[in-house]
This record gives C-alpha cells, sequence and structure tokens, in this order.
C-alpha cells in the first residue's frame, strides 16, 4: 500500500515464505511502502477454491492508536517463541485447538514440532485465526491496549515460532529415532541447551507413524522403557513421555479409543477409575494394558494427574451417568465413589473430590429429575425410593433439598389412606411403618429434620395401633402377666413397633407385667417347659441373662428391668 489511503496492490508472487515476508520488510525500511502484508494462498483440490492466511502484517497507518497508548507494552501471554513451549501455553493451546488435534490424532506437543502440521494447521485458516482472536480479546480485557495490537503482536510472535520449525526441519536438526536407539539419542542430547526441542521434535516425528490413539500410547511406553539409566538422558526422556503423554489423555476423541466405547457415561467412568488406581481391565487393548502397568507403579506423575483432573472435570459435568434411570445412576456413583476414595492423595484431593460429588449430587436433587425417580408408585414406595436417594448423595445443602420433598409425601392423603386401608393387616401396616423409620433413622438428614420424619411416623403408627388395638388386644388376653411380656417382647424385637410413643406405651405395659407377684418364678418355669424332651435344662442364670438381653432389644435398660422384675 502506498500513500496514507492508498488501497492495495500485488507487489511480487514467491513460492517461499521467507523471501516474501524479508521483501515486505524491505519496502518498509526503503520507505517504498506505507504498509505491506504477506498473504498466503493455499489450492484446495477437493472444492478448486483458495484458502488465504494473512501471515504478515506492517504499516505506519495500519491503525489509529492514541499517543498516549502508543508505548504501552502489549501484556502478551507470551514473548518469546520459546513461550508458546511452556506447560501453561501448551495448555491454553490445546483448548483452542482441540478439534484439529483430535481430527488429526497428534497431540500439541507434536503439532509445534511438526512442519508438515504446522502447514496444515496454518491452511486451515479460519481455525488459526480465531484462535488467535481468542487470546487476543481474553488479554485485552485485562489492559488498555488494543485488541488489533494484541492481534498483530501474536501473529508476529506465532509466525516467528512457525518459522523456526520450518528452518529446522530443512535443517535436519530433528533426528529420525530408530527403533532401539532412544537412549543414544537422550545421551547425545541432554546436555545442549535446546534438548527438551530437540528431543521432541524426534520424539514428535516418531509417533507420527502411529495410526491410531492405543498405537501412539503404545509407542511412548516403549519409549520410555527403552530410557537410559544415566540421570540426565533419563529425566529428559521421561519428562518428555509424561508430557505427551499426559496430552494425549486429557483429550475426549484419545480417552474414548483408549478405554473403548461404553454404553454410558458411568461405565466410561468406571474403566476411566480403574487406569487412574492403575487396576488393568479385562477387555483393555494393548497400549492401555500397559499404560496401566505404569500407573500402577506410579511412574508418570503428569499423566495420572491428567486423568485426575479428567475423573473431576467429568463428575462436575451435567452429563448423567446412566440417563435412562436413577436407581442405576445412583448405584454407579457409589460405586465410582468407592472406588476413586482409595486413589485420594497426591493426585487428588479428597476436597476436590467430595466438591465434585457435592455438584453432581445437587444436579439430582430437583424436582425433576426426582419426579420422575417416583413417578406414580405407592406412597410408602416414594419415600423408600426417596431415602435411597438420600444414601446415595452427599452435601448438607442437598439433604436439607431432598428432605422438602419427604414430608409432603408423609402428609399426603394417600398416605394416609395407604396405612388406613383395613383390607391390609394391622400388624403389616404397623411393620411397613417401622421399617421407613428405621431407614430414616440411618439417614444423613440433620437431627431436626430426622427427628421430624421419625415423629409423624410414629404418629400414624400410633393411630392405626389405636384404631386395631393391638396393644389392647393382648392386655385383654385371659394368661398369665409372663405369656402377655413375651407377646409384647415379639413386637417390641421383631420391628413392628415405631420408635417414639408406640414403642414407649409398649415398654411401659412390659414393665408392668415384669413387676407383677411371680414373674421371675412362672418366667423360668415357661422357659423350662418348652424344652424339647431330652434337652439339657439351663441354669437359672443363663435364663436371667436371656431375658436381659431380650428387654435389652426392646429398648428396656438392665437397670430398669431388674427393678422391675417381681420374684
Amino acid at each position: 500500500r502506498t500513500g496514507a489511503k492508498g488501497g492495495w496492490a500485488l507487489h511480487e508472487v514467491r513460492s517461499s515464505r521467507e523471501d516474501a515476508i524479508r521483501i515486505a520488510q524491505e519496502l518498509m525500511a526503503q520507505n517504498e511502502a506505507t504498509g505491506v502484508k504477506v498473504i498466503k494462498e493455499t489450492y484446495n483440490e477437493e472444492t478448486g477454491d483458495y484458502l488465504t492466511l494473512k501471515i504478515f502484517e506492517d504499516g505506519h497507518n495500519q491503525m489509529k492508536v492514541p499517543p498516549a497508548e502508543e508505548d504501552v507494552p502489549h501484556a502478551l501471554p507470551c514473548f518469546k517463541p520459546d513461550d508458546l513451549y511452556s506447560y501453561h501455553a501448551r495448555q491454553t493451546m490445546t483448548r483452542l485447538l482441540g478439534d484439529f488435534l483430535a481430527r488429526n490424532k497428534i497431540t500439541i506437543t507434536e503439532l509445534i514440532h511438526r512442519a508438515d502440521m504446522l502447514e496444515k494447521f496454518e491452511a486451515t485458516g479460519t481455525a488459526y485465526q480465531h484462535a488467535i482472536q481468542k487470546v487476543a480479546v481474553a488479554q485485552a480485557s485485562s489492559t488498555k491496549t488494543p485488541v488489533q495490537q494484541i492481534i498483530k503482536s501474536l501473529n508476529e510472535l506465532t509466525t516467528q515460532a512457525i518459522h523456526r520449525v520450518y528452518r529446522d526441519q530443512r535443517a535436519g536438526l530433528f533426528p529420525n529415532p530408530e527403533p532401539g536407539k532412544i537412549a543414544e539419542l537422550a545421551c547425545r542430547l541432554h546436555a545442549q541447551p535446546n534438548a527438551a526441542y530437540l528431543f521432541n521434535g524426534a520424539l514428535a516425528r516418531l509417533l507420527a507413524e502411529a495410526k491410531g490413539w492405543d498405537e501412539k500410547v503404545l509407542m511412548l511406553i516403549t519409549v520410555m522403557e527403552q530410557a537410559p539409566e544415566e540421570q540426565g538422558p533419563r529425566n529428559l526422556v521421561m519428562a518428555s513421555i509424561d508430557a505427551v503423554m499426559a496430552e494425549v489423555l486429557s483429550g475426549s476423541a484419545a480417552l474414548h479409543e483408549l478405554i473403548g466405547g461404553a454404553e454410558n457415561l458411568g461405565q466410561a467412568l468406571l474403566r476411566l477409575v480403574s487406569l487412574f488406581l492403575g487396576k488393568p481391565t479385562a477387555d483393555a487393548r494393548s497400549g492401555l494394558l500397559a499404560l496401566t502397568g505404569h500407573f500402577a507403579a506410579d511412574t508418570l506423575p503428569n499423566s495420572r494427574t491428567a486423568v485426575a483432573n479428567r475423573l473431576v472435570a467429568e463428575f462436575k459435568s451435567n452429563k448423567r451417568l446412566c440417563p435412562e434411570s436413577m436407581v442405576d445412576e445412583l448405584k454407579t456413583l457409589r460405586v465410582i465413589a468407592n472406588s476413586i476414595v482409595l486413589g485420594v492423595g497426591k493426585y487428588l484431593s479428597h476436597e476436590d473430590l467430595i466438591a465434585a460429588f457435592t455438584l453432581r449430587s445437587k444436579r439430582l436433587v430437583t424436582a425433576e429429575g426426582l419426579g420422575r425417580h417416583i413417578g406414580d408408585a405407592p406412597a410408602d414406595e416414594k419415600l423408600e425410593a426417596l431415602l435411597f436417594v438420600e444414601e446415595n448423595i452427599i452435601g448438607a445443602e442437598n439433604k436439607r433439598q431432598l428432605a422438602k420433598f419427604l414430608m409432603p409425601v408423609l402428609t399426603s392423603a394417600a398416605f394416609d389412606a395407604q396405612f388406613s386401608n383395613p383390607k391390609v393387616p394391622v400388624l403389616t401396616r404397623l411393620q411397613r411403618l417401622a421399617q421407613l423409620q428405621a431407614r430414616v433413622m440411618r439417614s444423613g438428614f440433620i437431627d431436626v429434620t430426622r427427628g421430624e420424619l421419625a415423629a409423624k411416623l410414629d404418629f400414624i403408627a400410633a393411630r392405626i395401633e389405636a384404631n386395631g388395638r393391638v396393644l389392647e388386644a393382648i392386655e385383654a388376653r385371659n394368661t398369665s402377666h409372663v405369656e402377655k411380656a413375651q407377646a409384647l417382647l415379639r413386637l417390641a424385637t421383631g420391628g413392628v413397633l415405631t420408635e417414639g410413643t408406640l414403642s414407649a406405651r409398649a415398654r411401659e405395659l412390659i414393665l408392668g407385667h415384669l413387676s407383677r407377684p411371680g414373674f421371675l418364678t412362672g418366667y423360668l418355669a415357661a422357659q423350662t417347659a418348652s424344652l424339647k424332651p431330652g434337652a439339657e435344662k439351663p441354669d437359672n442364670q443363663t435364663l436371667m441373662a436371656g431375658l436381659m438381653d431380650t428387654l435389652g432389644k426392646a429398648g428396656i435398660t438392665p437397670e430398669s428391668g431388674l427393678q422391675s422384675i417381681a420374684a
């Protein structure tokens, strides 16, 4: 471009990128132009179109920048090509270029060390520019530097990095590692200042032969097992292998191929947990099996961290483990929790795990989800289904939210009608209420909520007993006090009576019979009379111990029992 308001004109066409950029720079240096751009045109044989990519731009009046901001630092995340090879830069690029990496079955480390893949990536044009724009917009949000300046600087930086790989590739700096000679290569490179860059370049060329992720993992394991014994070269090999392996395990496409197809997320996570714990699965492919063995030996810390991070991220995701069934969802969640807790330690913190499971539990305790779970089941089954949910979720707030769904079920007309049905035997109804109350008492609700639910069940049971006159019928029998006490004890210890008013009344009646004159003599005689012919007669002390044990199961303390028993 010539002149302040001149349009763009084609100056020259070159087949060499370096020549084109050199000419553009010379035009600016010699003041022969007010603006220059180098455009790369790539012909697409499938569509017959050209993909256009701007690889260099410079100009005096390219943009209007206020004088006060001309010298403001660009606030770039990276300042030189080497910065693009840092851990955080690679993590960022992996997120931005995930689709491209998955389609080509490569990791970010391979991409930034392979000239052929960089040229292919440049040819995409849109993906390249979008990635730069996303970084620039993110950086511009925390600085006064215009986003256009950041884009320009990032373009220059990435261009320098790409040119470096092209140059080094042509110069033959990346060796072709021969099978079995990785140790020799590492020993030759480890003392050089750019040893990691060169070794990763050689490793990327080796991995280019892999036909899938499992084969790539197996190749990485093979290289690692050939690492030299000398500390320096060994560290070079191990660090590179661990970094690339971690990148493989961070990708969804790679993990899906490695662990195989699964019917749902729950099954996939169970396999991933087994990998993390170093426990081989029966149908594991060779690469995954070898990797599992090294996880068990804890030789790949970064890779295990990548799997741990993936597990936590999946636990926090919105995707259901078993979309078709809440019961299967909760059972799978519990199995995963019981397994993954064994791996809590330096790679997986207890706090992160609890936070992830709490978040997943929160997404299950919703009106829509719980409504589908309980459906049109009978009232008692609805209550039991909700208590099953409580047993398999964590988080005090989640349990408090769940409790809001239980009380309406208990106080509903359907629940009352079900347990007032005269066609169902009274003892059957009482036993069911006692079972539900026992589940409530074992729950993890706060004490106040647990007490309210248990008291409501006891209130219903006491009303049913009063209407059915169960205890009154026992008292009205024309039998001895010993037989009446034993009948009441069978109810109290047989899971028929709810804890609270009903059990307290039964205990009161039992103590009343114990205090009747001649109870102990009658009890001992009845126990002896019930023995089979020829059976050894127990002594009185043994019989008394049995009575005390039965009283204890009924909720009567030994002190109260001994004080009440009359000879």
